[in-house]
């Protein structure tokens, strides 16, 4: 297996990443439909189409969703994927044609580079024409391109987010994830609890701990509320009920609070979606398909902040995690 959410039956990824700022848009296609469910926890969210995910609302299946940097005018993009996706004659039948449901997120990312550029219609059709279920590109790419965390010190201090995914394969059951990472707070390796990205100290050599700087008290800078966010979705080729696909995508936010400190935050919109496509054919535990929804979910993270370049624009630059990594490497 590719170790993607690609690996999931069913499922389809594509990025548009526009070089000028950078900023992009990404697409999580279910030609065929599935059965979807969502989890906001950061308080500040930018969304489109996420009440009829609710398990009493009437919608059952949904056929993509868009992760997209650019703020509110990112939630533009989704009309572009609904476009697409109605020319692929894929759609909800309403009697007068088909209705493409296409949930949306964004996050932000308008202070890197000019922030007139951001994710339009034609950005998310462009990135469902470039869909394929090979492994989609990580890093800075797609909904991951501007993406910063670590910025409770400040941007200038932050370093370079990204886009990553993940999967795994237990009892013939896939579960896979995609994330895109924006986050405020710090990255950690979930299993030492080491931070791999975040924050910087003043001269910008080394990690801060932004944790360990806050409870030593140390002054936070300024900064707006919705002004960061992690996205994501979680799919599996388990048959779930639309109850169980809300419940995959709370209990994903798990591998969020794993790999992300601060998070869930007032500065942060972050948010989860759960597909289930049912093309295994198999009713898998909930709890395994809980436990697999946060490790794929933190292990997205990770690769999210492993796999992202260093970016400069005008006079600032911000490391990724592997600038800080190579020995004496100055960021």
């Amino acid at each position: 297996m590719p170790d993607a959410i690609t690996d999931v039956a069913g499922i389809e990824v594509g990025h548009f990443t526009d070089p000028r700022r950078p900023t992009g848009c990404s697409v999580i296609i279910a030609r065929q439909g599935a059965v979807a469910g969502v989890d906001v926890r950061g308080a500040a969210p930018g969304t489109r189409e996420t009440d009829l995910l609710q398990p009493a609302n009437l919608v059952e299946r949904v056929h993509a969703i868009t992760l997209s940097g650019g703020s509110a005018w990112g939630l533009d993009a989704a009309s572009g994927v609904m476009q697409w996706l109605e020319e692929q004659e894929i759609g909800l039948p309403v009697g007068f044609g088909l209705v493409p449901i296409v949930p949306a997120a964004v996050l932000f990312d308008l202070p890197v580079g000019d922030h007139r550029i951001r994710p339009d219609a034609r950005a998310g059709y462009a990135a469902c024409a470039a869909a394929t279920s090979s492994a989609p590109a990580q890093g800075n790419v797609g909904a991951g391109a501007g993406a910063l965390v670590g910025k409770l010190f400040g941007i200038a201090h932050a370093m370079k987010g990204g886009i990553g995914t993940a999967s795994l394969r237990v009892d013939g059951v896939t579960v896979g994830a995609i994330v895109a990472c924006n986050a405020v707070g710090d990255v950690l390796d979930p299993v030492t609890g080491a931070v791999i990205a975040g924050a910087r100290t003043d001269d910008g050599r080394s990690l801060r701990n932004s944790r360990a700087a806050l409870l030593a008290g140390q002054p936070i800078a300024p900064l707006l509320a919705g002004t960061n966010t992690t996205i994501g979705v979680i799919a599996t080729d388990a048959m779930l009920s639309k109850p169980q696909a809300q419940r995959l995508a709370q209990v994903a936010h798990d591998g969020l609070a794993r790999t992300i400190n601060p998070v869930h935050t007032m500065l942060d919109g972050d948010t989860l979606f759960a597909l289930a496509t049912g093309q295994s054919g198999k009713t898998a535990n909930m709890l395994l398909l809980a436990t697999l929804a946060a490790e794929v979910t933190a292990r997205a993270v990770v690769r999210a902040i492993t796999a992202a370049r260093g970016m400069t624009i005008g006079q600032q630059h911000w490391p990724a995690a592997c600038d800080l990594r190579r020995p004496g490497n100055v960021a």
